[in-house]
């Protein structure tokens, strides 16, 4: 929890300050989940800070929380044409992706448990969006979307989800499914350069033991280029 803490501090999440009369904080609560690698061994244990956000009220707390996800048509079309096109496919993880979104509106949150100050009444007002924040999915697509636009990507009318980019003859797609993006394109070495930028950016990291995403009924070994439908399997990625 310290950790988690710590991050959240480092990330700018929120600032202390009095609760302004009328606003009402939104409670928050400890989440702990064991993480595993695709084998099912045990990666790490984690603790997460998540707003309950069913206490927040629409119109003063939160507007609008429509964010895009993949169509599993797209996918089936993207790996399709990748595999067809004998491209490399890549998986990126997001850090933390929800803690990435900036927060647009005035929200209060109480004091997560665990934490102290030296002042009485004190809350935390939100400048990034949280887990369980009813904008928090919305607001980190936003923020990826605008990250995509600067380095080039273009946004697919049919498929919000899918983004291209296309300079000459190079060609990358990436696809965002939640916090997990897939990316492919006939350059490796463009391919490798666009991972890079995403990780001095601080937001991706390339899966490197795994290289496998989750979508409903759908496994995808990236090495190779393979994929079953409704099966578990694994492919060992060294």
């Amino acid at each position: 929890m310290a950790e988690e803490l710590r991050v959240l501090e480092l990330n700018g999440t929120w600032t202390l300050s009095a609760l302004p009369r009328g606003k009402k904080p939104v409670d928050c609560k400890w989440v702990y989940k064991i993480k595993r690698h695709a084998d099912g061994s045990i990666e790490r244990y984690k603790a997460r800070l998540v707003a309950k956000g069913f206490t927040q009220v629409e119109g003063i707390d939160f507007s609008e929380t429509f964010a895009p996800v993949a169509k599993l048509v797209t996918i089936r079309c993207f790996l399709a044409v990748a595999i067809a096109m004998k491209w490399e496919i890549h998986q990126m993880d997001v850090h933390n992706a929800i803690l990435h979104g900036d927060l647009h509106e005035e929200v209060y949150m109480s004091l997560p448990p665990s934490l102290s100050t030296a002042r009485l009444g004190q809350v935390c007002r939100l400048h990034k969006s949280l887990y369980g924040s009813r904008q928090a999915s919305r607001n980190w697509f936003s923020k990826l979307a605008d990250a995509l636009y600067a380095y080039g990507f273009k946004q697919c009318g049919a498929d919000h989800s899918l983004f291209t980019y296309s300079r000459g003859t190079i060609f990358i797609a990436v696809l965002v499914y939640v916090d997990d993006l897939l990316e492919a394109g006939n350059s490796s070495a463009h391919c490798n350069s666009f991972k890079r930028h995403g990780s001095r950016m601080k937001i991706m990291r390339d899966q490197l033991e795994w290289r496998i995403i989750w979508v409903p009924n759908l496994e995808i070994g990236t090495r190779h280029c393979t994929c079953s439908c409704g099966r578990m399997f694994v492919l060992e990625g060294n």
